[in-house]
């Protein structure tokens, strides 16, 4: 069980909490999901993926099956992002082929609607599998607690779904800010709530996922992708002042440059078009940083996925690095190629 290790001295944490290890520590985003076999197999018995979020006995199944096949440094909670505006009270259905479908919010009189107050009955079975998940851990193993950031939250709330640009949630802060603004704050509440009770269930690092975080322009990505991460953040930490936090604006490009002393973030996730040494120079300096293998050269494998490892080993070599892909890991992906990143990985020296 977890409690045998403290958490400071697990290899994961220890890389956020800034000390070079002799190898980078590792996880994959999505990890646990359709590339393996056997969560394949539970998926079916689940009935549906939603079902499978809400059962606490498979989402703990399907979290730990690639910790008992890899061997990873952290596991994460299996759920979705969009299971906190489900909880909210907005309609959400998973459509074989279209991923995820909301029933879009069309105008700010619709947000009332919305009951903040409902969802940690909705959530329960949520919390429920991170207490699982963290008794059944391997003691050195971290466990990841995550939410969506409130901007990409509210970009499928307005969209109903995801898009080149998300145009109905740009509209949104372009033409009505205010009642954005309104929805952010609702967010923010909530995902406050969510995080807390996954960090009292076990949860011992949260990660905020804002996979839309690159279609706004600077100013409103100060004020919907920035303002709202740090307000999440110092609202935690009041309660929990050493929580560590990894922060993933997707496609934020030089907006990275800042973002973690701007918003508080441990740490920086780097999505796979983030060029390795404008990263060495301009962040790992400041904080560590998680990334940031492009997932396709991972369905590819061989000499070019080698090489790529490669690239950011020697980069970040020395260096308080996490290793992770630069976005989820794709269903196509085969199994045996994470099995040679992973001895590729392990057989690696960080030391100076």
């Amino acid at each position: 069980m977890n409690s045998a290790l403290p958490a400071s001295q697990k290899p994961f944490i220890k890389a956020l909490n800034g000390e070079a290890l002799p190898r980078p520590p590792v996880w994959l985003m999505r990890q646990a999901g359709r590339y393996l076999p056997e969560y394949r197999a539970t998926r079916a018995q689940a009935g549906s993926f939603l079902d499978l979020c809400y059962n606490p006995d498979l989402a703990t199944e399907v979290t730990l099956q690639p910790i008992r096949r890899f061997g990873f440094d952290a596991a994460i909670l299996f759920a979705d992002i969009l299971l906190l505006p489900q909880a909210l009270g907005q309609e959400l259905r998973f459509q074989e082929g279209e991923g995820p479908l909301l029933a879009a919010i069309r105008s700010e009189a619709e947000l009332g609607k919305l009951r903040p107050e409902a969802i940690h009955a909705r959530l329960e079975p949520v919390y429920e599998a991170v207490a699982r998940i963290k008794a059944a851990l391997p003691a050195e193993t971290a466990l990841i607690g995550f939410a969506g950031a409130p901007w990409t939250v509210a970009t499928y709330m307005l969209e109903g779904r995801g898009g080149n640009d998300q145009a109905a949630a740009k509209m949104w802060a372009f033409g009505n800010p205010a009642a954005l603004d309104r929805l952010m704050a609702l967010l923010v509440d909530s995902t406050v709530s969510y995080l807390d009770r996954q960090i009292q269930a076990g949860a011992e690092v949260v990660q905020l996922f804002d996979t839309w975080a690159g279609v706004l322009p600077d100013e409103q990505f100060q004020r919907y992708c920035v303002l709202p991460v740090k307000m999440i953040i110092q609202r935690l930490r009041q309660k929990y002042p050493a929580l560590p936090v990894i922060a993933f604006p997707r496609g934020a490009g030089a907006q990275y440059d800042g973002f973690a002393a701007a918003t508080g973030a441990t740490a920086l996730s780097l999505d796979y078009t983030v060029p390795l040494a404008w990263a060495r120079d301009r962040l790992w300096s400041k904080h560590p940083v998680q990334g940031n293998l492009d997932p396709r050269l991972l369905v590819a494998g061989g000499p070019q996925m080698l090489q790529a490892v490669q690239r950011i080993l020697q980069h970040f070599q020395g260096r308080n690095h996490i290793f992770n892909l630069g976005h989820g890991i794709l269903p196509e992906t085969p199994p045996q190629h994470v099995e040679q990143l992973l001895r590729l990985l392990r057989g690696a020296s960080m030391a100076a």
